[in-house]
């Protein structure tokens, strides 16, 4: 089980006119958290309300819950 993102955050906050540039000078985000998120990396409560803030999103259009696959979830229930 995992919990994913549903779109590519640092894609989107450019189209929102966030450029990496304007992030780095407005310290929006520091570089390794960029790269965090480029790789598709887990994110602190912090941040996520930031990228919502600037997105104008709620945290379920960002992320999404993706299970297990049934054989997977009855390995690990005995």
């Amino acid at each position: 089980m995992a919990i994913v993102y549903k779109f590519d955050v640092v894609e989107a906050l450019k189209k929102a006119g966030y450029s990496s540039y304007k992030i780095y000078k407005d310290r929006i985000f520091g570089n390794a958290t960029m790269t965090k998120y480029r790789q598709h990396g887990p994110l602190n409560f912090n941040d996520l309300n930031k990228i919502c803030a600037l997105l104008n999103c709620q945290p379920g259009d960002l992320l999404e819950y993706v299970p297990d696959t049934p054989a997977q979830s009855n390995a690990n229930n005995p």
